[in-house]
């Protein structure tokens, strides 16, 4: 892992990338820097925001400076391999049926595989919370196969419903409103993302792996009934 760098954003805050492309070992750093951080906090220092190639190290700009931050930052650097991933494991239940996934089809023609070939696929995906962003909740996953990964559309398509299961190229996610996307729609879940827990505002955090569950569409009334 080469030296991060270090970036200065306003008065309050320092980014910390460790690459401009993504990467396995480069986000790796940014979440076990992120752990570093958290169990032993520099002063002044009020917030860490994993993304997926940096770290944005916020802080009171009366009580500290990028320079001070950065040498916290850096003394930590020493550590950083002998971190062990700690996140969570989450199930995500999906159902691939009817007009749940409308644009199964076209991945699977896309992929040169069944529409069954695509959900296995999907299933057996190794997922990571990689991080947050766009809107409440936007989890970005990493780890969809090789052998279905597609690119975005060329036109997004509005008013998709929320619970949709979207993937394109090697990220996939489980949108939490109503909105566009340009991103194909292969299922849709009744786990619920958005919490209502202050202190657990989202089901995931930035690191947990997160494994897909196939259900019936009896089961995803049932489950989106319960709640």
């Amino acid at each position: 892992m080469t030296q991060p760098d270090f970036i200065a954003v306003a008065d309050h805050a320092l980014l910390v990338r460790f690459a401009t492309e993504l990467s396995d070992e480069a986000h790796a750093a940014v979440i076990s820097m992120d752990q570093l951080i958290a169990a032993d906090m520099p002063v002044g220092v009020t917030e860490c925001v994993p993304a997926l190639v940096n770290l944005l190290v916020d802080f009171d700009p009366l009580i500290t400076d990028h320079v001070a931050v950065e040498a916290a930052v850096r003394a930590k650097l020493y550590n950083l391999k002998a971190v062990k991933r700690t996140g969570a494991e989450r199930v995500v239940k999906i159902c691939y049926e009817g007009s749940f996934s409308p644009d199964l089809a076209a991945v699977a023609k896309a992929s040169g595989l069944s529409q069954e070939a695509v959900i296995n696929a999907h299933i057996a995906g190794d997922y990571r919370v990689l991080m947050y962003g766009f809107s409440p909740g936007y989890a970005y996953l990493g780890g969809v196969p090789a052998s279905i990964q597609v690119p975005r559309k060329e036109v997004a398509v509005r008013d998709v419903p929320a619970g949709s299961v979207i993937i394109a190229g090697p990220q996939c996610l489980v949108t939490t409103l109503t909105m566009p996307t340009g991103w194909s729609i292969i299922g849709r879940s009744p786990t619920q993302i958005l919490m209502s827990k202050p202190e657990q505002p989202f089901l995931f955090d930035v690191g947990d792996g997160v494994r897909f569950e196939r259900i019936s569409f009896a089961r995803f009334e049932k489950e989106a009934a319960d709640g």
